[in-house]
């Protein structure tokens, strides 16, 4: 059975993190693509004027809401603002994240932990919360997509926490593919994003690995965009993540390290790492 969508043209899309980078051109394709409209959030109100003046003259009917995302009572808020001002939601991306490349016993509890397990682990569950029954109870075709990461699937050094939120995503998101499939809710398709290393500034810094480069936002958006109108279920890129899967379900995990440190250079990839400015 197929359960592919050829445009979101006439569907309510949301975007979390998208004043700009990833978000952003998601919300362009959606505009292009003349969706009904365009719902962004972001908490960069600086930002977000700039982006909905860009959506806005390009034709789009576009919907900004500034929510610090880290928060559940702002989810909420907002959530019910967009539901009572635009209507139900057809697509949701998942797309706001935030980095903190540092040894774990250097993270601050507050400022680096909870505030990253907030923004990529827990907000991707309350907004799907907040939209989710809408689409079950809908019958119309609708998508969840949530950009978890490679790191949601290899441990890294200086990515301790980074691993733990996303490998939280990668879970929670696949588990709720197969929830919705084995309740008969199959027009809700959840796809799970696993993307290694995007040129976003994100993790500027950052070093490429063997066979594996820094992915283009361009790349990525355009394979994600695809991957949600299929319906896909997961997402993985490059290619080369897939082998350190397989190889790490076969080797001794010493042997495994001993490869991906040495060989593939997984383990050595945030030693520059410095991030977007003011990102610590």
């Amino acid at each position: 059975m197929s359960f592919e969508i050829k445009s979101v043209a006439g569907k309510r899309v949301l975007i979390t993190g998208a004043a700009m980078g990833m978000g952003k051109i998601y919300a362009q394709k959606a505009v292009a693509e003349k969706a009904a409209a365009v719902v962004i959030w972001d908490i960069n109100q600086a930002e977000l004027d700039k982006t909905v003046a860009e959506l806005t003259a390009a034709g789009g009917k576009v919907h900004a809401y500034t929510v610090d995302v880290s928060k559940l009572e702002a989810i909420v808020d907002a959530a019910a603002k967009v539901r009572s001002e635009v209507g139900n939601i057809d697509i949701l991306f998942n797309n706001a994240g935030v980095v903190r490349g540092k040894l774990f016993w250097e993270h601050d509890q507050v400022k680096d932990t909870w505030f990253t397990m907030s923004i990529n682990a827990l907000a991707p569950m309350y907004i799907a919360r907040e939209f989710l029954p809408a689409m079950i109870e809908g019958g119309a075709e609708s998508r969840i997509v949530n950009i978890a990461s490679a790191a949601g699937l290899v441990s890294n050094p200086k990515m301790s926490v980074y691993c733990a939120s996303k490998w939280s995503c990668t879970g929670w998101s696949d588990s709720v593919r197969l929830e919705l499939e084995m309740q008969g809710h199959s027009h809700v398709r959840v796809t799970t994003v696993n993307p290694s290393y995007i040129s976003t500034g994100m993790f500027e810094g950052a070093k490429s690995m063997l066979l594996t480069p820094i992915l283009t936002p361009e790349y990525v958006t355009d394979k994600v965009w695809a991957a949600m109108k299929k319906g896909r279920a997961r997402l993985i890129l490059p290619w080369t993540v897939y082998i350190s899967n397989a190889i790490k379900g076969i080797l001794p995990l010493a042997l495994y390290d001993w490869v991906a440190g040495n060989i593939f250079g997984v383990y050595k990839t945030m030693d520059d790492f410095k991030g977007r400015p003011g990102q610590k």
